[in-house]
Protein backbone atom coordinates (compact mmCIF):
# COMPACT_ATOMS: atom_id res chain seq x y z
CA UNK A 1 0.00 0.00 0.00
CA UNK A 2 0.84 3.57 -0.87
CA UNK A 3 1.15 6.19 1.48
CA UNK A 4 1.17 9.70 0.34
CA UNK A 5 0.05 13.09 2.31
CA UNK A 6 -1.88 14.23 -1.14
CA UNK A 7 -3.23 12.88 -3.75
CA UNK A 8 -1.95 13.47 -7.22
CA UNK A 9 -3.98 14.72 -10.17
CA UNK A 10 -2.68 14.76 -13.85
CA UNK A 11 -4.50 17.46 -16.36
CA UNK A 12 -4.08 17.87 -19.67
CA UNK A 13 -4.76 20.28 -21.89
CA UNK A 14 -4.54 22.70 -18.55
CA UNK A 15 -3.18 26.51 -19.58
CA UNK A 16 -7.14 26.40 -21.17
CA UNK A 17 -10.12 28.17 -20.15
CA UNK A 18 -11.44 24.43 -18.49
CA UNK A 19 -8.20 22.56 -18.17
CA UNK A 20 -7.24 25.70 -15.36
CA UNK A 21 -10.31 25.98 -13.98
CA UNK A 22 -9.60 22.03 -12.99
CA UNK A 23 -6.50 22.12 -11.84
CA UNK A 24 -7.21 25.17 -9.85
CA UNK A 25 -10.19 23.79 -8.29
CA UNK A 26 -8.47 20.24 -7.36
CA UNK A 27 -5.42 22.38 -5.59
CA UNK A 28 -7.95 24.27 -3.89
CA UNK A 29 -9.03 21.12 -2.42
CA UNK A 30 -5.36 20.10 -1.52
CA UNK A 31 -4.48 17.30 -4.79
CA UNK A 32 -0.85 17.59 -5.65
CA UNK A 33 -1.46 18.67 -9.10
CA UNK A 34 0.49 18.27 -12.06
CA UNK A 35 -0.23 20.49 -15.37
CA UNK A 36 0.70 18.68 -18.56
CA UNK A 37 1.33 21.26 -21.06
CA UNK A 38 2.61 22.63 -24.47
CA UNK A 39 3.55 25.85 -24.19
CA UNK A 40 6.34 26.40 -21.11
CA UNK A 41 5.91 29.98 -20.65
CA UNK A 42 1.79 29.52 -20.49
CA UNK A 43 2.58 26.36 -18.13
CA UNK A 44 4.59 28.89 -15.79
CA UNK A 45 1.59 31.19 -15.76
CA UNK A 46 -1.03 28.91 -15.08
CA UNK A 47 1.39 27.01 -12.26
CA UNK A 48 2.03 30.35 -10.41
CA UNK A 49 -1.40 32.00 -10.75
CA UNK A 50 -3.14 28.54 -9.04
CA UNK A 51 -0.43 28.67 -6.78
CA UNK A 52 -1.33 32.37 -5.32
CA UNK A 53 -5.27 31.57 -5.37
CA UNK A 54 -4.92 28.03 -3.64
CA UNK A 55 -1.97 28.68 -1.43
CA UNK A 56 -0.97 25.04 -2.26
CA UNK A 57 2.68 24.88 -3.87
CA UNK A 58 2.19 21.44 -4.88
CA UNK A 59 2.05 22.72 -8.24
CA UNK A 60 3.80 21.90 -10.89
CA UNK A 61 3.93 21.24 -14.99
CA UNK A 62 5.12 18.76 -17.38
CA UNK A 63 5.68 19.55 -20.67
CA UNK A 64 4.14 17.51 -23.35
CA UNK A 65 2.69 17.55 -26.61
CA UNK A 66 -0.42 15.32 -26.66
CA UNK A 67 -0.67 14.81 -29.96
CA UNK A 68 2.69 12.62 -30.75
CA UNK A 69 2.91 9.41 -29.22
CA UNK A 70 6.44 9.65 -28.17
CA UNK A 71 6.06 12.72 -26.47
CA UNK A 72 3.38 11.15 -24.70
CA UNK A 73 5.72 8.12 -23.98
CA UNK A 74 8.41 10.14 -22.54
CA UNK A 75 6.48 11.89 -20.43
CA UNK A 76 4.88 8.34 -18.70
CA UNK A 77 8.81 7.39 -19.08
CA UNK A 78 10.22 9.96 -16.63
CA UNK A 79 7.01 9.65 -14.18
CA UNK A 80 7.94 8.88 -10.61
CA UNK A 81 5.43 7.17 -8.23
CA UNK A 82 1.53 6.63 -8.59
CA UNK A 83 -1.18 8.83 -10.32
CA UNK A 84 -4.46 8.54 -8.54
CA UNK A 85 -6.36 10.81 -11.03
CA UNK A 86 -5.82 11.28 -14.83
CA UNK A 87 -8.14 14.08 -16.18
CA UNK A 88 -8.03 13.81 -20.19
CA UNK A 89 -8.76 17.60 -20.98
CA UNK A 90 -6.98 18.59 -24.01
CA UNK A 91 -8.14 19.19 -27.52
CA UNK A 92 -8.30 21.41 -30.23
CA UNK A 93 -10.04 22.49 -33.08
CA UNK A 94 -8.66 23.90 -35.93
CA UNK A 95 -10.74 25.57 -38.59
CA UNK A 96 -8.35 23.79 -41.76
CA UNK A 97 -7.39 19.79 -41.63
CA UNK A 98 -4.21 20.06 -40.09
CA UNK A 99 -1.30 16.74 -39.80
CA UNK A 100 1.16 16.31 -37.26
CA UNK A 101 4.74 15.68 -38.03
CA UNK A 102 3.81 12.06 -37.85
CA UNK A 103 1.17 12.58 -41.02
CA UNK A 104 -2.27 11.82 -38.52
CA UNK A 105 -5.13 14.83 -38.40
CA UNK A 106 -4.60 17.16 -35.43
CA UNK A 107 -8.10 16.39 -34.12
CA UNK A 108 -7.85 12.91 -33.65
CA UNK A 109 -4.52 13.10 -32.95
CA UNK A 110 -4.62 15.70 -30.05
CA UNK A 111 -8.44 14.71 -29.26
CA UNK A 112 -8.84 10.99 -29.28
CA UNK A 113 -5.11 9.53 -30.04
CA UNK A 114 -4.06 11.89 -27.09
CA UNK A 115 -6.07 10.67 -24.92
CA UNK A 116 -5.84 6.92 -25.82
CA UNK A 117 -1.86 7.27 -25.76
CA UNK A 118 -2.57 9.44 -22.28
CA UNK A 119 -4.50 6.33 -20.43
CA UNK A 120 -2.35 3.68 -21.89
CA UNK A 121 0.80 5.36 -20.92
CA UNK A 122 0.09 6.03 -17.59
CA UNK A 123 -1.64 2.51 -16.61
CA UNK A 124 1.05 1.05 -14.95
CA UNK A 125 1.29 4.50 -12.51
CA UNK A 126 -2.79 4.53 -12.01
CA UNK A 127 -2.52 0.83 -11.09
CA UNK A 128 0.30 1.85 -8.65
CA UNK A 129 -2.26 3.87 -7.12
CA UNK A 130 -5.62 1.69 -7.33
CA UNK A 131 -8.66 2.73 -6.30
CA UNK A 132 -7.39 5.31 -8.96
CA UNK A 133 -10.02 7.01 -11.60
CA UNK A 134 -9.59 8.59 -15.40
CA UNK A 135 -11.27 10.97 -16.35
CA UNK A 136 -12.52 11.87 -20.15
CA UNK A 137 -13.36 15.40 -20.39
CA UNK A 138 -15.66 14.78 -23.78
CA UNK A 139 -19.10 16.47 -24.87
CA UNK A 140 -22.64 16.26 -25.45
CA UNK A 141 -21.46 17.68 -29.18
CA UNK A 142 -21.04 14.53 -29.74
CA UNK A 143 -21.70 12.37 -33.31
CA UNK A 144 -20.71 12.08 -36.70
CA UNK A 145 -18.38 8.86 -36.01
CA UNK A 146 -17.32 7.28 -39.17
CA UNK A 147 -14.84 4.13 -37.90
CA UNK A 148 -13.57 4.11 -42.09
CA UNK A 149 -12.87 8.31 -42.30
CA UNK A 150 -11.30 8.93 -38.70
CA UNK A 151 -8.72 11.22 -40.24
CA UNK A 152 -11.12 12.56 -42.86
CA UNK A 153 -8.91 11.26 -45.56
CA UNK A 154 -12.11 10.78 -47.88
CA UNK A 155 -14.88 13.23 -46.43
CA UNK A 156 -14.41 16.66 -46.44
CA UNK A 157 -12.74 18.65 -43.65
CA UNK A 158 -15.12 19.99 -41.08
CA UNK A 159 -13.74 21.41 -37.74
CA UNK A 160 -17.17 21.17 -36.17
CA UNK A 161 -17.80 17.73 -37.74
CA UNK A 162 -14.32 16.69 -36.78
CA UNK A 163 -14.76 17.91 -33.38
CA UNK A 164 -18.13 15.89 -32.60
CA UNK A 165 -16.36 13.07 -34.35
CA UNK A 166 -13.77 13.61 -31.41
CA UNK A 167 -16.11 13.68 -28.92
CA UNK A 168 -18.21 10.55 -29.71
CA UNK A 169 -14.66 9.10 -29.89
CA UNK A 170 -14.02 10.12 -26.15
CA UNK A 171 -17.18 8.49 -25.05
CA UNK A 172 -17.20 5.38 -26.66
CA UNK A 173 -13.42 4.51 -25.21
CA UNK A 174 -14.47 5.38 -21.56
CA UNK A 175 -17.07 2.13 -21.75
CA UNK A 176 -13.78 0.49 -23.14
CA UNK A 177 -11.51 1.35 -20.91
CA UNK A 178 -14.09 0.38 -18.14
CA UNK A 179 -14.00 -3.39 -18.41
CA UNK A 180 -10.00 -3.78 -19.27
CA UNK A 181 -8.90 -1.25 -16.27
CA UNK A 182 -11.93 -2.31 -13.74
CA UNK A 183 -9.93 -5.71 -12.26
CA UNK A 184 -7.09 -3.42 -11.32
CA UNK A 185 -9.40 -0.76 -9.45
CA UNK A 186 -9.47 2.03 -12.25
CA UNK A 187 -12.34 3.56 -12.55
CA UNK A 188 -12.84 5.04 -16.22
CA UNK A 189 -15.58 8.08 -17.16
CA UNK A 190 -16.68 10.65 -19.49
CA UNK A 191 -18.25 13.96 -18.94
CA UNK A 192 -19.78 17.22 -20.53
CA UNK A 193 -17.91 19.76 -18.73
CA UNK A 194 -20.08 22.78 -19.79
CA UNK A 195 -20.82 25.65 -22.16
CA UNK A 196 -17.93 27.82 -21.76
CA UNK A 197 -15.98 30.70 -24.23
CA UNK A 198 -12.80 29.62 -24.95
CA UNK A 199 -10.70 29.37 -27.97
CA UNK A 200 -11.74 25.64 -28.59
CA UNK A 201 -15.25 26.65 -28.92
CA UNK A 202 -15.16 29.99 -30.30
CA UNK A 203 -12.90 27.76 -33.11
CA UNK A 204 -16.24 26.28 -33.76
CA UNK A 205 -18.54 29.51 -33.26
CA UNK A 206 -20.05 28.79 -30.11
CA UNK A 207 -19.89 31.56 -27.55
CA UNK A 208 -20.42 29.96 -23.97
CA UNK A 209 -23.08 30.88 -20.92
CA UNK A 210 -21.15 29.26 -18.23
CA UNK A 211 -17.73 30.47 -16.60
CA UNK A 212 -14.40 28.40 -16.67
CA UNK A 213 -15.19 27.84 -12.82
CA UNK A 214 -19.29 26.37 -13.63
CA UNK A 215 -17.19 24.12 -16.77
CA UNK A 216 -14.82 22.58 -14.39
CA UNK A 217 -17.10 21.00 -11.77
CA UNK A 218 -18.31 18.12 -13.33
CA UNK A 219 -14.93 17.07 -14.39
CA UNK A 220 -13.33 17.93 -10.62
CA UNK A 221 -16.14 16.16 -9.17
CA UNK A 222 -15.67 12.91 -11.46
CA UNK A 223 -12.00 13.20 -10.29
CA UNK A 224 -12.58 13.63 -6.21
CA UNK A 225 -16.10 12.83 -5.03
CA UNK A 226 -16.94 9.15 -4.14
CA UNK A 227 -19.26 9.17 -7.38
CA UNK A 228 -16.40 8.76 -10.00
CA UNK A 229 -15.07 5.82 -7.90
CA UNK A 230 -18.43 4.14 -7.45
CA UNK A 231 -19.41 3.90 -11.17
CA UNK A 232 -16.97 3.24 -14.22
CA UNK A 233 -18.31 3.62 -18.01
CA UNK A 234 -20.26 5.82 -17.49
CA UNK A 235 -21.30 9.41 -19.06
CA UNK A 236 -21.80 12.57 -16.77
CA UNK A 237 -23.18 16.26 -17.19
CA UNK A 238 -24.16 18.69 -14.38
CA UNK A 239 -22.85 15.87 -12.25
CA UNK A 240 -25.59 13.46 -13.41
CA UNK A 241 -25.06 10.23 -14.61
CA UNK A 242 -26.77 10.88 -18.22
CA UNK A 243 -27.33 7.61 -20.84
CA UNK A 244 -24.87 8.07 -23.13
CA UNK A 245 -26.53 6.83 -26.94
CA UNK A 246 -22.92 5.53 -27.89
CA UNK A 247 -22.61 3.22 -25.30
CA UNK A 248 -24.62 0.19 -26.49
CA UNK A 249 -22.47 -0.66 -29.94
CA UNK A 250 -20.26 -2.72 -28.41
CA UNK A 251 -19.09 -3.69 -31.95
CA UNK A 252 -18.35 0.07 -32.75
CA UNK A 253 -16.44 0.44 -29.67
CA UNK A 254 -14.02 -2.30 -29.60
CA UNK A 255 -13.56 -1.25 -33.22
CA UNK A 256 -12.42 1.79 -32.74
CA UNK A 257 -10.37 0.72 -29.66
CA UNK A 258 -8.49 -1.60 -31.72
CA UNK A 259 -7.70 1.18 -34.80
CA UNK A 260 -6.54 3.76 -31.61
CA UNK A 261 -4.05 0.69 -30.60
CA UNK A 262 -2.95 0.47 -34.08
CA UNK A 263 -1.71 3.93 -34.09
Amino acid sequence: MVHRDKPVALVTGATGAIGQAIARQLAAKKYQVVLACRSEPKAQAAVEAIKKVTGNLQVRYELVDVSRKASVEALAARWRGPLDVLINNAAVTPRQREETPEGIELQFATNVLGYFWMVEAFRPALEQAAPARVVLVASYWAGDLDLSDLEFKRRRYNNNQAYRQSKQANRMLAVAWAERLRPPGIAVNACHPGDVSSKLSNNLGFGGSESPDEGAKTPVWLAAEPAGQQRTGQYFARRQEVTCQFASNTDAIEQLYHICSSY
